[in-house]
């Protein structure tokens, strides 16, 4: 608990963690971890004293009770620092699967938990799966402790509880009778409290206080916490209307055909033709058939190269090389299939096409839309900052994109200026769907992925995670756009996910951020997924209606008649002057032939 990452799980999982920890001991001069090793494990401190060295240098010391190695528990990474055993030593280990394993399980138990204590109560019985499992996103948990007063009888109240652990006592004040002081003789009758007859104990599963979901109205009776206190879920109204709408207007629906009007709202934007819609009009093009021309981005898994057609200068695309064999090294070979899937079937002007892909014995390929007008990152990088009104049009650009990809159920979860190329006429489009994925309509994914500074919370936290990351990630995006740094950065990624995790109210914005941007990045990053602008009753639309974007074209963006801020200057389609320059790519990777790719 003395960690700042692990003290952000709840107390079922840390106990579940702690049952799942096995010791291992270190003789004196052993070491524990090793600089640049891959990690998988986080351990604990129990017997000894352990020094920390980096790079050759003591940085300090630790004794029982401290956690570290805790990144690794999160996803495959590269340890950076050393431990070593400066006595004998024990330490606690946790395995990365193990961690995983025990927070998705106890992820979706209490999602199941919760939609069954929903579905129980009268009042939320016609509610479809989906508008349950939202209210279920949307509970919040309180605890209170033995005597204290959950509801009062004759406030006002506007809450409704179902009750996790624990009991309570429901009494009611019986009018025109009091008590007397326990001190009080007969003889000295000063007024007392108002007498309380307990009516019933409500134990765990029960609820209370749903007609505040209808109407704000006094309380009836008062309900009080009993030993050795109580673990509620809570809901507020407005939280409730914000999610579903008027419960009184929902009741009289049929959930049959008309579900229809109360489900989310999602408007695809008119313009797209659905992706299934024939052959790419590029399927005759061969590998052999396009020459390299310049390099457009350098990462872990390749290249992307600009390349030309030899039977057609006029073309020109962007070939993204990925080595197959750091593609096994790394089990990547199915997000690999799923980046071709999502991308062969999406089709937005918003989102750059992928045409073909090609495969030989060292490399898959990705025949691409090429988008020469460069990266938004560098152009921020270039001008420090953007103002609002080149922020507002990249952000519209983006929320275009998000729109199409959920209404399709696809989520993107790499939201960030890296992400954004600017085509010859300065529209934004969507590149790299490397962790995008599909979902059910109302299902969570459990893979930690995305881009340290813009991971929501509950991926962090491994607690599922839906569409919602990608509002979060348009608040960070839109920050960044702003101020020319993410609102959550550190010297590590375990640093920035603590700050994550403290929230957007500990963030410092600068003076020239306009009060309505502020207020929508803070509405985009909420800390709970379904209190978030987009995950609400009206969807995406929310975004679109927030002040800052009031007076937008929105109509005008789709049809492409808007002038963008930024005109980019592009000289032919042979022409990388937008990009870095990188040198000529001159490692040749061996082959690999294991036949994983035979379909690509």
């Amino acid at each position: 608990m003395d960690n700042d990452f692990l003290k952000n799980l709840d107390a079922s999982q840390v106990r579940e963690i702690v049952d799942s920890v096995y010791p291992q001991e270190f003789p004196a001069g052993s070491w524990v971890i090793r600089e640049g090793d891959v990690g998988s494990h986080l351990f604990v401190s129990a017997v000894g004293e352990l020094e920390v060295v980096k790079e050759g240098e003591v940085l300090g010391r630790m004794t029982s009770g401290k956690a570290f190695g805790e990144l690794a528990i999160l996803y495959n990474c590269t340890r950076t620092a050393s431990i070593k055993a400066v006595t004998k030593a024990k330490v606690w280990v946790l395995d990365r699967r193990v961690f995983q394993q025990v927070m998705m399980r106890t992820g979706l138990k209490r999602m199941e938990d919760n939609i069954n204590f929903l579905s129980s109560v009268p009042l939320l019985q016609n509610l479809n799966d989906d508008h349950l499992t939202k209210i279920a996103d949307g509970l919040e948990v309180d605890f209170y402790a033995p005597g204290a007063y959950i509801i009062r009888q004759g406030t006002s109240g506007d809450s409704f509880y179902i009750i996790r652990s624990g009991k309570v006592r429901v009494t009611q004040r019986i009018p025109g009778e009091s008590v007397l002081p326990e001190s009080a003789t007969v003889a000295c009758r000063r007024p007392g409290k108002v007498a309380e007859e307990e009516i019933r104990i409500l134990e765990k599963g029960s609820y209370f206080g749903e007609q505040a979901l209808l109407r704000e109205e006094c309380r009836t009776a008062n309900v009080i916490a009993m030993a050795p206190g109580v673990e509620c879920l809570t809901l507020d109204r407005d939280s409730f209307i914000q999610l579903i709408g008027d419960l009184s207007e929902l009741r009289e629906k049929d959930y049959g055909d008309e579900s229809r009007g109360v489900t989310r709202p999602v408007t695809a934007p008119p313009h797209n033709v659905d992706a299934e819609a024939g052959e790419s009009e590029y399927s005759h093009i061969r590998l052999d058939d396009v020459d390299v021309i310049a390099t457009l981005g350098v990462g872990g898994f390749g290249r992307v190269e600009l390349v030309q057609y030899a039977n057609d200068k006029t073309l020109s695309f962007a070939l993204k090389c990925l080595k197959k064999q750091h593609i096994v090294e790394t089990q990547q070979q199915e997000h690999i299939f799923s980046e071709k899937k999502i991308m062969m079937s999406v089709r937005s002007p918003f989102i750059a096409r992928l045409y073909k892909t090609f495969r030989d014995s060292k490399y898959v390929y990705m025949l691409m839309e090429a988008c020469l007008g460069g990266e938004v990152w560098t152009i921020l990088r270039d001008r420090g900052w953007f103002d609002d009104g080149t922020a507002r049009f990249y952000t519209a650009c983006v929320v275009e994109a998000l729109e199409y990809l959920h209404s399709k159920n696809i989520i993107y979860r790499d939201l960030k200026p890296e992400n954004l190329l600017l085509d010859t006429t300065g529209y934004v489009k969507l590149v790299d769907f490397g962790f995008s994925k599909k979902l059910g309509a109302s299902s969570k994914t459990w893979t930690f992925c995305g881009t340290p500074e813009y991971v929501a919370p509950e991926i962090i936290l491994n607690k599922g995670h839906d569409r919602a990351v990608d509002y979060w990630s348009i608040g960070i995006l839109m920050y960044e756009l702003l101020t020319g740094t993410p609102p959550f950065t550190a010297s590590d990624p375990m640093k920035t996910y603590n700050i994550i995790l403290k929230g957007i109210d500990m963030v410092d914005f600068p003076t020239h951020v306009t009060r309505n941007a502020m207020s929508l990045i803070k509405r985009l990053c909420r800390e709970t997924p379904a209190e978030r602008l987009g995950s609400q009753k009206a969807g995406i639309q929310d975004i679109k209606k927030h002040k800052w974007f009031q007076g937008f074209d929105w109509d005008g963006l789709r049809v492409r008649s808007l002038t963008p801020p930024i005109l980019p200057k592009v000289r032919g389609p042979t022409d990388a002057s937008n990009f870095d320059a990188y040198p000529r790519d001159v490692e040749v990777p061996p082959d690999e032939l294991s036949g994983w790719d035979l379909d690509f």
